[in-house]
């Protein structure tokens, strides 16, 4: 009933409708009780049944017999589960009843008339799609569950979405998501599920955004971590998140209720991480800063291993977490700190240094242990021999441990007499028991420096003997320089073959040229440095000098065949007899054609300097046919001048001749002239 049907324009009810109630009231008064519902339903179709209502009031009995009409056609089981659901949604309708309004009269209160109009707007429920509201059980079976919410029809949700609740009942007040108010058959489609995800969702949202602690339970363990139901979805608890110390054994949460905070969401792929961890950072870091200002250098605690690493131990001090670094563990060398301490193991430490901002404590434990130093045999002196384990080795040096923490380091230049570059990987490898000689010991640096080559006599003592100058022998290529090559005469004595001592005659720009490493070479002894431990060697002094024999057969401006083996910017380099070599600059290697020469193409030169101190010969090609032009041209001159003599002479006779003669003369002068011509 609309509110201008209760009141007329001036707020006081209309006198027809109070005439005009009663008399339907009296139809069907068990009709209307019983199916409030009824109203709810057909009330969209009465008005638009009767649209002149507001503006006529006088037709409001036309209408009250339009619904009087419609009323007994409802079913009775409807009906009554109509007036359930209505009662239960409205209890306050508890108290109406029509025959006190009959006895009212034709009047209501104000009281009276406000009250019934709330009721009936309420009664008009607007619901939209995708929303989420409340809905009232009205029938379960083993298939479905009908839910109303207030709308002209019910809607039927699966009983697989309340599978969950066991408990549910007619009556129950449950969450529902409106799918769609009319489907194709007419129904209202909700969803529970939809409902409670939603829901889920704003909840986690809403934690996450007000850092709000929850509760969720731990249903199974997956990769990196754990699965928790918060709200009904699931979310990832990583392992690291778990506690503030590494967790060994997952399987211990599972099945069991924790609390969290919400770390992170992803909306994109609806992931949800989660964290224990964080809910005990802050008290933790409060005991932190408390435990830390407590703290002083020196002080020693009992600790707990917490866990261990190539690099050193966490020690738990009770809140707070220190560090024993691994040379901190023991005096002695050790390779990995598991040699020392286990797990959970509870141990004394000492704080050596702290950080108050960083909140970093180092630790130490062998401190607490006399230092082995202590222990070393007071009477040990430079020069003495000991025996020792090799505990570590890198390519300067190995260290020899003689006690548990007393340690000496024998360099790799004490390790051999011999002078080429060595590792000290080529003489030792960790394990090895050696004997050695103390060459520096300082117990307050607690140092010591070691020697082993020591231990076999000096092969440079006598080394004028045994190695005398201008002496021939055979060595082994050790190493290659560019300005010569390292040779070993013997363990610990090494000489070098300067480059230029390789050869008489053949220029070697790299030793690589001449020889290999590890082939022999014969050498003879050039000089000998005692101080410096330098021998200096040469090999081309096996043989005697071929230059003195050049000197003779290349001498200036003679000429020789040659090879043109290589060119370069200057030049020519030309392989001569007998094995060497010369040089022609390019001025003096065009042929008589005006063409350059082609490698490997053979040709004659002429020496035009020769250096036997420098080992220099400088050839032309060109010399020799510029010279032999020059020779032409001067005997073609020389005969030119000769002619033009005899004609003279033979002009000279003519004029002197008798006339007889005459006739022979001329004729002799004209063969001259032809010849000439």
């Amino acid at each position: 009933m609309s509110e201008d049907l209760l009141k007329n324009t001036e707020g006081e009810p209309t006198p027809e409708a109070v005439n005009e109630t009663p008399e339907v009231a009296a139809e069907t008064p068990e009709t209307v009780q019983e199916t409030p519902e009824v109203v709810s339903e057909a009330q969209e179709e009465v008005v638009a049944e009767t649209p002149e209502v507001e503006a006529k009031p006088e037709e409001v009995e036309s209408t009250n017999e339009v619904v009087a009409e419609e009323l007994p056609e409802v079913e009775k089981p409807a009906a009554e589960r109509s007036k359930k659901v209505f009662e239960s949604a409205y209890p306050s309708l508890d108290e109406f009843s029509w025959d006190s309004i009959e006895k009212k009269g034709s009047r209501y209160s104000a009281e009276e008339q406000e009250r019934y109009q709330e009721l009936y707007t309420r009664s008009f429920k607007s619901v939209d799609e995708n929303e989420v509201i409340t809905g009232t059980v009205v029938s379960i079976n083993s298939r479905e569950v009908v839910v109303n919410i207030g709308f002209k029809s019910d809607g039927v949700i699966s009983a697989n979405e309340l599978r969950y609740n066991p408990d549910l009942k007619v009556g129950d007040e449950i969450e529902v998501y409106v799918e769609n108010q009319e489907d194709a058959s007419g129904q209202l489609q909700l969803s529970h599920k939809k409902a409670r995800l939603l829901q889920s969702w704003n909840r986690v949202n809403q934690a996450y955004d007000n850092q709000e602690i929850i509760t969720g339970y731990v249903k199974c363990r997956t990769k990196g971590g754990l699965i928790v139901d918060v709200f009904g979805i699931e979310a990832f608890l990583p392992g690291s998140q778990i506690d503030v110390k590494p967790i060994r054994d997952y399987d211990i949460y599972v099945n069991k209720s924790m609390e969290f905070k919400v770390v992170k969401i992803n909306h994109e792929y609806k992931n949800v991480v989660v964290s224990h961890k964080a809910l005990i950072e802050d008290e933790l870091e409060a005991q932190k800063a408390e435990i830390i200002a407590r703290l002083e250098k020196g002080q020693i605690l009992e600790g707990t291993v917490k866990n261990i690493t190539s690099y050193g131990v966490f020690i738990d001090l009770g809140g707070v977490d220190g560090l024993i670094h691994i040379t901190d563990l023991s005096w002695g060398r050790i390779i990995h700190p598991e040699e020392v301490v286990q797990l959970d193991e509870k141990i004394n430490v000492v704080i050596l240094d702290f950080d108050e901002n960083k909140k970093r404590i180092a630790l130490g434990q062998k401190q607490l242990l006399p230092h082995p130093w202590d222990a070393l045999d007071p009477n040990l002196q430079v020069g003495d021999k000991v025996k020792g384990k090799v505990v570590v080795i890198a390519d300067y040096g190995a260290f020899i441990e003689l006690l548990p923490g007393v340690e000496g380091l024998l360099h790799v230049s004490e390790m051999s007499w011999s002078q080429h570059l060595r590792t000290a990987h080529d003489f030792l490898k960790v394990g090895d028991e050696v004997e050695v000689v103390v060459l520096t010991l300082d117990r307050e640096e607690r140092k010591m420096s070691l020697g082993m080559k020591q231990m076999i006599p000096d092969p440079w003592e006598n080394i004028t003997e045994k190695y005398p100058v201008n002496a021939k022998f055979t060595a082994t290529v050790r190493n290659f320089t560019n300005f010569g090559i390292f040779v070993e005469m013997e363990e610990g004595v090494d000489g070098l073959i300067h480059i230029s001592d390789l050869s008489w005659s053949k220029k070697i720009k790299h030793p690589a040229e001449f020889t290999k490493i590890g082939d022999p070479i014969d050498v003879v002894v050039l000089e000998v440095d005692v101080e410096n431990r330098r021998l200096s060697l040469g090999h081309k002094q096996l043989e005697e000098n071929p230059w003195d024999v050049f000197e003779t057969v290349f001498t200036i401006d003679s000429v020789h065949e040659g090879t043109v083996i290589s060119q370069n910017d200057k030049g020519y380099v030309i392989a001569l007899p007998y094995g060497i070599e010369g040089f022609a600059f390019n001025r003096g290697m065009m042929k008589e054609d005006k063409s350059n020469p082609k490698l490997e193409e053979v040709m004659l030169f002429k020496v035009i300097e020769f250096s036997k101190e420098a080992k220099k010969i400088t050839l032309s090609h060109s010399k020799i046919w510029q010279e032999e032009r020059e020779e032409d041209e001067k005997k073609h001159v020389a005969e030119e001048k000769r002619r033009k003599s005899e004609i003279s002479k033979l002009n000279e006779s003519i004029e002197k001749t008798t006339l007889g003669d005459l006739d022979v003369l001329q004729n002799l002068k004209e063969d001259l002239e032809k010849s000439e011509q």
